[in-house]
């Protein structure tokens, strides 16, 4: 059981699978619904606050230094196309950047997109931890049949 949990602990800790992954590889794994919920929503958070703290400053100094030029500048087009409706919608926008289960949001998203935003932590944790719940409330909701994708377009 152990290593079920750490599979899906770190599987939630991954860009793209976050939470998304997390709570199928828990379930399939054997672990109890909630458990693997409560263990993605941990692990989706984890990277999060260190990436919103120093993300500006690695993508700062790659540029300074010539190292990665062609993916920093694809990564802060990435995050400067989200930001833009984070910094209307401020709070809520990060919120929903992060809430909708689908490739190219989630919590790693939103934490690139406060950081080119210079959001402060205080501000943009609690968006991220809440958009991450509902994330996993939908992924629940759809692994379990209760939603289908077909019937959300």
């Amino acid at each position: 059981m152990l290593l079920d949990i750490l599979k899906t602990l770190f599987t939630a800790m991954l860009p793209v699978l976050e939470i998304r992954g997390a709570i199928p590889v828990g379930i399939a794994a054997g672990l109890d619904p909630w458990l693997a919920f409560a263990i993605g929503v941990v692990g989706n958070m984890l990277p999060i606050p260190i990436l919103i703290l120093i993300t500006r400053h690695i993508i700062n100094w790659m540029k300074k230094h010539g190292i990665l030029v062609r993916f920093t500048e694809w990564l802060e087009r990435k995050g400067e196309k989200k930001a833009k409706t984070i910094q209307q919608y401020s709070f809520w926008g990060l919120f929903i950047l992060v809430a909708i289960p689908l490739p190219g949001t989630g919590a790693w998203t939103g934490a690139l997109a406060a950081s080119l935003l210079d959001m402060r932590l205080k501000n943009a944790l609690p968006a991220i931890l809440m958009g991450v719940i509902v994330a996993g409330i939908i992924v629940m909701l759809l692994t379990f049949g209760v939603i289908s994708v077909g019937s959300l377009a």
